[in-house]
């Protein structure tokens, strides 16, 4: 079998990683302890992402065309690629929360929604909240003056009850 037989599916699912993705950070890893790797791998799966690594080479064959085209800057050295399939922030949240505890872990850039971001623009993306906790937020202060109004209404028929 040539070599590019056996590369093809690779590039082929990385392929399918980029197009179902809303997002994809690239990591330095080097230096993690098997059980820092094995809590990120766990922490990174249980919120939907997904976090492979792969050579260099197969990834810039497999983002050629995309937005993600924009990271082969950025790919030198030993790599890691998380994946941001339902939740655009969770990679840069989860990678950058974890980078906290282990230094070793570097977070080198990517790109949320086709724009590409630097090692600071991600960091700016990890304090995004996830999209649930924005969308109970704007429920929240919309629900906040309709509840106001009902105590309002409430005491003003209480008071005219008692007038009475």
């Amino acid at each position: 079998m040539a070599k590019v037989e056996l590369k093809q599916p690779i590039i082929e699912e990385i392929k399918g990683y980029a197009e179902k993705s809303a997002s994809a950070v690239l990591v330095d890893y080097r230096g993690l302890t098997v059980e820092q790797d094995t809590a990120l791998r766990k922490a990174l799966r249980e919120a939907g992402v997904v976090y492979k690594v792969y050579k260099n080479t197969y990834l810039k064959r497999a983002f050629e065309g995309t937005d993600f085209a924009q990271l082969n800057v950025n790919l030198e050295g030993p790599t890691a690629i998380a994946f941001g399939l339902d939740d655009a922030t969770a990679p840069a949240r989860i990678l950058a929360e974890f980078a906290k505890k282990a230094e070793k872990l570097e977070l080198k850039a990517g790109v949320v929604e086709g724009t590409y971001y630097d090692e600071k623009g991600i960091q700016v993306i990890a304090t995004i909240p996830s999209r649930e906790v924005l969308i109970s937020k704007l429920l929240g202060s919309m629900q906040s003056p309709i509840t106001n109004f009902a105590r309002v209404i409430k005491q003003i028929a209480e008071q005219n009850g008692e007038v009475a």
